[in-house]
């Protein structure tokens, strides 16, 4: 009964650290991603969202603009800083969880691991790819 709670909590740890290292990378490094102000300020359309959904005038999007440009590097800043908060955590997490674990446990902790780094990496030269 410990070993499935030790395991399902794991798999838990796992699944909430994909969750949130997908959700928390810089605006526009996913194709993935659902709220409004991510999309608000997905590369570059915070304008356009407001200009469209507020009816916007020129006058009013030329004074908004500025100030979007001015807040998106700070909110990227934001998610870089949360990302690596998070990303401690969960390090730390998995370092205290692995040793509760069988020896045939951790294998398949360390390759679910490896495979959810393996994803970011992709999703980060994906990004690095459309950048160019």
């Amino acid at each position: 009964m410990k070993r499935k709670l030790i395991t399902l909590t794991t798999a838990a740890a796992l699944a909430i650290g994909a969750v949130v290292t997908m959700n928390a990378h810089p605006p526009g490094e996913h194709g993935g991603g659902h709220g409004g102000h991510r999309k608000m300020f997905r590369m570059g359309m915070a304008v356009e969202h407001l200009t469209k959904e507020l009816e916007l005038s020129e006058t009013q999007k030329a004074q908004v603009q500025p100030i979007v440009d001015q807040a998106k590097p700070q909110i990227q800043q934001i998610h870089r800083e949360a990302m690596e908060k998070s990303r401690t955590v969960m390090d730390t997490a998995a370092a205290q969880i692995r040793p509760l674990l069988t020896t045939e446990q951790q294998k398949k902790f360390d390759a679910m691991r490896a495979a959810h780094e393996k994803m970011r990496e992709g999703m980060r030269e994906m990004h690095d790819a459309k950048q160019q």
